[in-house]
């Protein structure tokens, strides 16, 4: 387990629902565990969901699945703050961390603030994060009004210099750096941690150790890289993840984990692949959450597209009643028999061949 990871667990125990809530909690815990050893196609309430506050974006990286088939599909909007309001209204006491963030940059929501001052005054203890590519103009002042009340943002880059422009079209690294630099000077000894994400694909792989030394050099605290996930990305077929198989990768990626541990305040996570398990590695379908702009349930944030399948509305019928909709059990039956559905071919926790 990972020390920001052990942070957030301390927080969270620390601010605990009071009274009655309490006992809701623990309640609501207990039927979670009751469910699961039954093997019910039911949940309880979540401990974890993500609310796309926006799904509008000011870059065009090509790492992402709304610059795909899928996305050009999409309907675009932010999410309605009153209706955001309800979400957390019905999934406190029992939720644990909330994610406001999705397919577009989080900061050009304008109820962002709000948000998370709405989600503190339910618990201090809700764990609340976002991701943001740090690109606009204002970025770094509404960050500012973050700092000790967000807990985690997750900053996205990969790459650096020409590669970071290649990959983060529309950006420019030189405007990024100077707004990271001044998001992490303002953070630094908050309660707000910085969590900086590369997405890897062959344009950057290259460049792990580099950016290894990068977030070093910047004090920042964690950096996860993560291998792209196909599942979106309709231009490439399944045989572009045996780069991340290949010899050459692996080198890359063991240097940059060497190099890490030279670092004693940074922390580098990065998640293996494996062809093993298929369809049942995926835990997506029982706790974690995508509530799109618009309130439909999308079966997860690597392809939060609800007119490729969606699996209820929480805006018409509620969070409890959309998570265990007649479409969502239907979905879990194919977990249960491990067997891929249509939608998730290609994922990077369901691939078992290349």
């Amino acid at each position: 387990m990972t020390r920001r990871k052990i942070r957030k667990i301390v927080k969270r125990a620390i601010h605990l629902p009071r009274g009655s809530n309490l006992f809701k909690y623990i309640a609501n815990k207990i039927y979670a565990y009751f469910l699961k050893k039954s093997k019910s196609l039911k949940v309880a309430y979540p401990s974890t969901i993500m609310l796309e506050v926006t799904n509008h974006c000011n870059l065009k990286c090509i790492t992402c699945p709304r610059e795909y088939l899928f996305g050009d599909q999409m309907d675009k909007g932010h999410m309605n703050f009153e209706k955001l309001k309800k979400i957390v209204d019905e999934a406190y006491p029992y939720i644990d961390s909330i994610g406001l963030t999705g397919l577009g940059e989080t900061l050009l929501f304008n109820d962002l603030l709000n948000a998370v001052n709405y989600i503190k005054r339910k618990s201090k203890g809700i764990i609340v994060s976002c991701s943001i590519n740090a690109h606009l103009k204002n970025s770094v002042d509404i960050v500012n009004q973050l700092v000790d009340k967000i807990d985690t943002i997750q900053i996205s880059m990969d790459g650096l210099g020409d590669i970071y422009d290649e990959i983060r079209v529309g950006g420019n690294f030189t405007f990024f750096q100077a707004n990271l630099k001044r998001i992490v000077e303002l953070t630094y000894d908050s309660e707000t941690d910085i969590l900086l994400n590369v997405v890897l694909l062959k344009e950057n792989y290259h460049q792990m150790s580099k950016m290894i030394e990068f977030a070093n050099n910047l004090k920042i605290k964690y950096i996860s890289m993560v291998p792209i996930n196909l599942v979106s990305i309709t231009d490439e077929d399944i045989s572009y993840y045996k780069l991340f198989f290949s010899e050459e990768f692996q080198k890359e990626l063991e240097n940059a984990k060497i190099l890490a541990k030279e670092y004693e305040e940074l922390e580098f996570t990065y998640p293996t692949l494996s062809l093993d398990e298929g369809f049942k590695t995926c835990t997506y379908p029982w706790n974690y959450f995508y509530i799109s702009w618009d309130g439909l349930l999308p079966p997860c944030c690597a392809k939060p597209f609800p007119k490729e399948l969606n699996l209820g509305n929480v805006f018409n019928n509620g969070l409890l009643n959309s998570i265990n909709s007649k479409e969502f059990k239907e979905f879990r039956k194919l977990w249960y028999k491990n067997e891929t559905p249509e939608f998730c071919e290609k994922c990077t926790l369901t691939i078992d061949r290349l």
